[in-house]
């Protein structure tokens, strides 16, 4: 097997979203990290799945709540994914956030995302030292923003070829 440096070094070369997956924990306080292995899964019924860190706290939210939030992040709001990436217990302080319609879900991160989908857990999968949550699409938004992206340690906006 290769080593850990080089696994980095390889998936670093594919782009991936910049995201951060929200999820509200058992004493009702909001959590949330940047994550870029987010995806759909399936159009019928709507699924995706994200990809969190087996210490994660937003993982045991996740897991209490049975329930998350994906935010795309939009283009230009790099600080906000950066101040997602960091352990930290005040990272909804500084940045607005609001409670999902629907009774699941995490908070969604309005004025910075370009898209968000609140999701019930349908599954939790355990894939080395991260879970893979799959979760079932309930409500979301898509905006005219362009969603920021992540790859080789830098974030970056997508154009047209």
């Amino acid at each position: 097997m290769i080593d850990q440096e080089q696994f980095k070094k390889i998936m670093a070369c594919a782009p991936g979203p910049a995201a951060i997956v929200t999820a509200t924990g058992a004493d009702g306080r909001p959590q949330g990290l940047t994550v870029s292995a987010v995806c759909s899964v399936s159009l019928d019924p709507p699924l995706l799945l994200a990809c969190l860190d087996l210490g994660s706290n937003t993982l045991g939210a996740v897991r209490a709540s049975k329930a998350f939030t994906v935010n795309y992040i939009a283009a230009g709001r790099e600080r906000v994914a950066l101040d997602f990436a960091v352990k930290s217990d005040s990272k909804f302080d500084s940045h607005a956030w609001s409670a999902p319609a629907t009774s699941y879900g995490g908070p969604i991160l309005d004025q910075h995302c370009a898209a968000y989908a609140v999701c019930r857990v349908e599954q939790f999968i355990e894939a080395g030292d991260h879970v893979i949550v799959v979760g079932a699409v309930v409500e979301g938004r898509a905006g005219e923003d362009h969603a920021l992206a992540y790859a080789r340690r830098a974030f970056f906006t997508a154009v047209s070829a």
